[in-house]
């Protein structure tokens, strides 16, 4: 059933990059994908509780899909709601602009196919967790407590750096406070927080432990990978950064340094 479910996930998800494509083609955009991030998840996780019922433990199913889809929900509402009538993501176009033929061709095999699987991979700890009868213990509960950190850092670094774009007084300044003195980017360590505390809560039954890859790969992304060093790279000639990322710790919140 596992597989079945493996299955059926890769292909939801298929179904939802391509509906994904077709939206961006209309807006002329491609970072709509952004959004789809985090609904893709969503909607692995919905899937692999319709499909597991009768399989597993259902306090864990339904723990980690709520859990999955909260996260992934907010996630996606916050980008869609930041980037309302904004037009390409420079990552984006710059990607696109070495397109060698069909740019369109480009996007699915460079952007489409690698978030498709991404979001595959990552989510594998809900998929396979979700077929073990073995019910919820302290592991899981430590879980759940390390998702509640995740969640905390990234909702309200987020909403602390939307104020702040929000005020005219602070354009082309950098964003230093609140949790933002204590790390440069309190929504990727909420992220890898987030995956961490569900790997938990589903490595507590046998053999989701395998699928520690998964937040693995989520901690890769967010720090070397097309999160916090893309983002350090086009910040490092703002005025103010170099003191900034000097005093402020680089993804663990640490104590601003003197």
């Amino acid at each position: 059933m596992v597989a079945v479910n493996l299955g059926v996930s890769a292909l939801a998800v298929a179904a939802l990059l391509a509906a994904t494509l077709a939206v961006a083609l209309r807006l002329g955009r491609h970072s709509v994908i952004d959004v789809a991030w985090g609904a893709g998840f969503a909607l692995v996780a919905a899937v692999t509780a319709v499909l597991s019922a009768g399989h597993g433990d259902p306090a864990r199913t339904w723990l980690l899909c709520a859990l999955t889809a909260v996260w992934g929900l907010r996630l996606a509402a916050h980008i869609a709601v930041r980037s309302r009538g904004e037009g390409e993501d420079p990552r984006y176009r710059a990607l696109l602009a070495k397109a060698p033929g069909d740019r369109t061709a480009y996007a699915l095999r460079v952007v489409y196919l690698p978030q498709g699987l991404l979001i595959w991979l990552i989510s594998l700890p809900v998929q396979v967790a979700a077929y073990s009868a073995a019910p919820l213990g302290p592991v899981a509960a430590a879980g759940a407590a390390v998702w509640a950190v995740g969640m905390l850092f990234e909702a309200v670094g987020d909403a602390q750096l939307a104020r702040f774009k929000a005020d005219p007084a602070n354009r082309g300044r950098i964003m230093d406070r609140g949790l933002w003195a204590w790390t440069r980017h309190p929504n990727y360590f909420g992220d890898a927080c987030v995956w961490w505390g569900l790997f938990l809560v589903a490595a507590e039954a046998w053999p989701a432990v395998l699928t520690v890859p998964a937040p693995v790969v989520m901690t890769l992304l967010l720090t070397v990978g097309s999160g916090k060093r893309l983002l350090e790279a086009r910040m490092a000639d703002r005025p103010g950064w170099s003191e900034y990322a000097r005093r402020t710790s680089g993804f663990v919140p640490l104590p601003p340094r003197r």
